[in-house]
């Protein structure tokens, strides 16, 4: 999963990068509002945690110019304002969700990850597909009854596979969600991340590699 922070406090900003990173997540941090709005007309992301006070351009003009392209990402906006007349603005142009600072960090983890649900259809962070329990709030992976332990980014390439399985996702879908633009990810990573993946989920999942398209998730027909 890919995020885009649009914060224009460096301590903050700062800080929610390093805590989505920890969690696994790509992330991009942007601190102007003119030059953020220019990144969300090519590259598209997951969520966008959006403060409304920024400088060129602010939060809400930004919200504003997305959803008129017709761009329809989960937006949280953040801000210091506590007025509702600010809240009931935000969310009539088409935020999905208002946090007001400051926050507890806990808080705006299960904000985001209900956002991300939101991008991805999900109602829950809890599923199981065939043998595999996955839970993308605790950070648990578990086959049958054996809980498995799986770094940050392969736990969220599991998650980006199991929400596409039975149909092929390319590389390069994987990398728009497991690397930002800081990462330097050479052409193998995903390979690497994927043969480390296989051996780990055994034959609870197969994971074949489709030539020259990507990688196609399927539970085996034994289960």
């Amino acid at each position: 999963m890919r995020l885009f922070i649009v914060e224009d406090d460096s301590d903050l900003g700062d800080a929610l990068c390093r805590r989505l990173k920890q969690d696994g997540y790509a992330v991009d941090w942007e601190q102007d509002g003119e030059a953020a709005n220019d990144i969300l007309q090519f590259q598209k992301y997951d969520a966008i945690i959006l403060d409304i006070e920024l400088p060129s351009m602010d939060g809400i003009t930004l919200l504003r110019a997305l959803r008129r392209r017709g761009d329809a990402t989960p937006v949280m906006m953040l801000t210091a304002r506590s007025r509702m007349d600010d809240r009931v603005d935000a969310l009539d142009i088409g935020a999905d969700d208002y946090l007001s600072k400051p926050f507890d960090v806990r808080e705006f983890d299960a904000r985001c990850r209900a956002l991300l649900r939101r991008s991805t259809g999900s109602v829950s962070s809890s599923f199981e597909v065939g043998k595999v329990h996955f839970d993308g709030a605790a950070m648990l992976v578990r086959i049958d009854d054996v809980q498995i332990t799986l770094p940050n980014r392969e736990f969220r390439l599991l998650e980006i596979l199991l929400g596409s399985v039975g149909r092929v996702v390319s590389k390069e879908q994987i990398a728009e969600q497991l690397f930002d633009f800081d990462d330097e990810a050479g052409p193998n990573a995903i390979e690497v991340y994927v043969g480390r993946l296989r051996r780990k989920l055994g034959d609870a999942l197969t994971i074949q590699t489709v030539r020259g398209m990507g990688y196609l998730t399927e539970v085996p027909k034994h289960q």
